[in-house]
């Protein structure tokens, strides 16, 4: 049985997925996992994908759009009625009419996408053209993060939140808090007031670590970062305790005793029902990766995403598909690691960008292969901000990228309006990639300088969307992208042959 699931559970979810299978005797649906640490793109590449698909992008590597296979695709309602749609065109106005980027996922969305198609094989052809519903699940990358508290009760998520907050390249951000900590007593009288003092500092400190300047990535309790209309209830409001391995239960009416029911609670009434209700019915994942803002912060934000991403593939049930096992149990049977906006890098960097992720998931890719599940990785931008060129710069060419900086961004003193169009200069990213980690993994200090000269070249600037071209006769052309259509042929090409 899956450690994250209970008899009684497993008995849902093949009753849920005996429902889906039944629909799927007249359409056959595909449920796509879209996630990924703040930041990382979730929001633009779902509306990325949708739009080149329906206004028929340019996707040479998507085998059912090269060879004209793909005959339409087009929104239809969603399957489940009780789950926020995706804002698919507001996103698109956003992107292509105001060339703003729309506002990352804060909660579950959905969106249904029916794509017609004649098949490769000529039998199949023979028996009519060919129909998929793809259902887009979007959700946020910090949830998927709670999957593991599942299996674990609160000393151990205890011990492995103050061993994070402990470590040294967390310890002065986590400062406040832990002299909060100091002043608990677990076996004293619970009291509301403070409990919430330290909730509250545990919060702000988990936000500290997911600023910018650290960018890390570990950070459960995800909803505390997000919390919805859930915010202020107690199953939010708890923090860990130094709980000695040997201590006996808590005793009714303690400290201790209010924070392991409330994280409990969290877990039954957050945690499980989005298991339960999306994350469980999931056919294929890709998870977006922001490796560049990581490697701004350096060595620590890289190491953090690391053991991020091995808890994403923990969570995950993968396993190979077939008929009767997707009925009884759903499997997600493949997985795709992206590492975004590609566009802030020429393209000769976007083989290194790619090795980068790749090193960073080869533990977990191993693990998700040895049960079944096809694992790839790829460097992309769902929607391109950038052009390439070459620039003369002191009698050298050198290979730049053109884009319009967002307003308020600043390159060596300058500071954007963001209307006009610069080219620049990224920088290179490091050639041997091993060497990367091998700083990153020794987060010594000398690493770290070592890490940063490596990286000093660097220089990232955040750009508006990209204005569109308009055919003569005004049609707007579909939103330009890196590797787009590797993304779809992964994820959904063997579908539709």
């Amino acid at each position: 049985m899956n450690p994250l699931t209970t008899l009684a559970e497993e008995t849902r979810l093949t009753l849920a997925n005996l429902a889906d299978a039944a629909s799927d005797l007249t359409v056959p649906s595909l449920r796509l996992g879209v996630t990924g640490l703040a930041r990382a793109g979730k929001t633009v590449f779902l509306t990325a994908l949708v739009h080149n698909l329906v206004h028929g992008g340019r996707l040479p590597v998507f085998s059912a759009a090269a060879g004209r296979r793909m005959t339409g695709a087009r929104l239809q309602p969603q399957p489940d009625d009780t789950v926020p749609r995706f804002e698919y065109e507001a996103h698109v106005r956003d992107l292509i009419g105001n060339r703003v980027w729309p506002e990352s996922t804060r909660q579950v969305a959905e969106l249904r996408l029916t794509i017609d198609y004649e098949s490769a094989s000529y039998i199949h052809r023979k028996l009519g053209p060919g129909r998929l519903h793809v259902d887009l699940i979007d959700y946020p990358g910090e949830w998927l993060l709670d999957l593991p508290l599942l299996s674990k009760d609160y000393a151990a998520f205890s011990r492995e939140a103050l061993d994070r907050a402990r470590a040294h390249y967390r310890k002065e951000i986590a400062a406040p808090f832990l002299e909060t900590l100091k002043q608990a007593q677990p076996d004293a009288p619970a009291e509301e007031p403070s409990a919430q003092n330290l909730a509250g500092c545990f919060k702000t400190y988990l936000a500290a670590c997911r600023a910018d300047t650290h960018a890390l990535s570990m950070l459960p309790p995800g909803r505390f970062l997000m919390p919805g209309d859930m915010d202020g209830s107690p199953a939010l409001t708890f923090a860990p305790l130094d709980i000695p391995r040997d201590a006996p239960a808590a005793r009714s009416g303690t400290l201790r005793a209010m924070m392991e029911r409330r994280y409990e609670a969290y877990k039954a009434h957050v945690v499980r029902p989005f298991f339960r209700n999306h994350f469980a019915r999931l056919d294929r994942q890709i998870v977006l990766v922001d490796v560049l803002h990581a490697l701004n912060a350096g060595p620590h934000a890289v190491a953090d995403l690391e053991v991020a991403l091995s808890e994403v593939l923990e969570a995950f049930r993968p396993g190979k598909r077939s008929w009767l096992s997707s009925i009884l149990t759903r499997r997600i049977d493949r997985i795709l690691f992206a590492a975004t906006k590609a566009d802030h890098l020429h393209r000769s960097d976007h083989d290194r960008l790619e090795a980068i992720l790749r090193r960073l998931v080869s533990r977990a890719e191993e693990r998700a292969r040895f049960k079944g599940a096809e694992v790839d990785v790829l460097a992309m931008a769902a929607v391109r901000a950038t052009r390439e060129a070459t620039v003369r710069h002191r009698g050298e060419e050198l290979p730049a990228i053109l884009g319009t900086p967002l307003p308020g961004e600043r390159l060596n003193g300058d500071a954007y309006d963001g209307e006009t169009e610069i080219a620049m200069f990224p920088g290179d990213l490091p050639e041997n990639v091993e060497s990367l980690f091998g700083q990153a993994e020794s987060l010594s200090e000398d690493a770290r300088a070592a890490f940063q000269a490596a990286q000093s070249d660097l220089q990232f600037l955040r750009f508006r969307p990209p204005s569109l071209d308009t055919t003569a006769e005004g049609l707007t052309l579909s939103l330009p992208h890196i590797r787009l259509d590797r993304a779809l042929e992964f994820l959904i090409g063997d579908r539709l042959a």
